[in-house]
């Protein structure tokens, strides 16, 4: 097994969506030494459990994708990884998120144990169900923000967790796009569900989805308790910032043939810029 083929299946890049865990600890107020260390943990042990998820996934689709333009070059694809090593890396990755994830508590074991579950039934059945996989891909971001918040002791605001849900859920149907409108999209494409979208249906979902976030974040950035659990009032200035980002990842979708939200992120400047500039507003607001 070549450590660079192990590694780039593991997937390091999509470690960026492991992210929302952080979330909780930003609108907690817990920046705390102790709370900043068990918030890193929780960031880590999804990483690696997202990792073990991505080389199941891949050993499971590999005969598939070695049929697809892009994707039979990747290692299990390839053959150069077998599945002894897929299996041991595996094993060994989810062993660590869970090792990790004790140490932090019970809720924590079992959001990681939740994440690791519905993503086996999304490599087995969910990804092949049309608007059940946006769900799902949605569901796993949604795990993610209850560990950072339930999983670390962060009551989380059912404000800020429907903003969650509909920017991944965003998200989720912005991949399938760029899958759909990608050379060769339905040509030996691991995905069969491709077939039940159409780019009029993803973009009809896509603006709903839009609209839902930008109404979610607004109401919970004007909400009194949010004010009263901040001490300030000025989060409302930061809906602009949203709001373009929101717009300009609408735009990037219409010109980009791929979707997926980590890449973009780093391969668009004003998306880039978009993201420090809010979380850079919104600590300053918030210190």
């Amino acid at each position: 097994m070549k450590f660079r083929d192990a590694v780039v299946a593991m997937r390091p890049k999509q470690w960026a969506k492991n992210a929302f865990v952080l979330v909780g600890t930003l609108f907690g107020h817990r920046w705390a030494g102790a709370d900043l260390l068990d918030a890193g943990l929780a960031f880590i042990a999804f990483c690696l459990a997202s990792s073990a998820v991505y080389l199941y996934n891949d050993w499971i689709d590999r005969a598939a994708d070695r049929r697809h333009p892009v994707k039979r070059s990747r290692a299990i694809a390839a053959g150069r990884l077998g599945g002894r090593q897929v299996a041991l890396l595996a094993l060994l990755l989810a062993a660590g998120a869970y090792a990790l994830a004790g140490r932090l508590g019970a809720p924590m074991v079992f959001l990681v144990s939740a994440y690791l579950g519905l993503n086996v039934a999304y490599t087995l059945w969910l990804k092949h169900v049309v608007i059940a996989d946006a769900f799902a891909i949605a569901g796993g971001f949604q795990l993610r923000l209850f560990a950072g918040t339930v999983g670390l002791g962060i009551p989380p605001s059912h404000w800020l967790l429907l903003c969650g849900f509909a920017l991944t859920l965003l998200l989720a149907l912005g991949k399938r796009r760029g899958e759909l409108v990608a050379p060769g999209s339905l040509l030996g494409n691991t995905r069969s569900v491709l077939g039940d979208y159409s780019l009029p249906l993803l973009d009809q979902m896509l603006g709903i989805c839009a609209t839902l976030t930008l109404a979610a974040y607004g109401l919970y950035t004007i909400s009194p308790d949010t004010a009263a659990l901040h001490g300030a009032a000025d989060l409302p200035f930061t809906i602009p910032i949203v709001t373009y980002g929101v717009f300009r990842y609408l735009y990037v979708l219409r010109i980009d043939d791929d979707g997926d939200p980590s890449r973009l992120l780093f391969a668009d400047r004003h998306l880039l810029a978009t993201a420090v500039a809010w979380l850079a507003a919104v600590v300053l607001i918030m210190r």
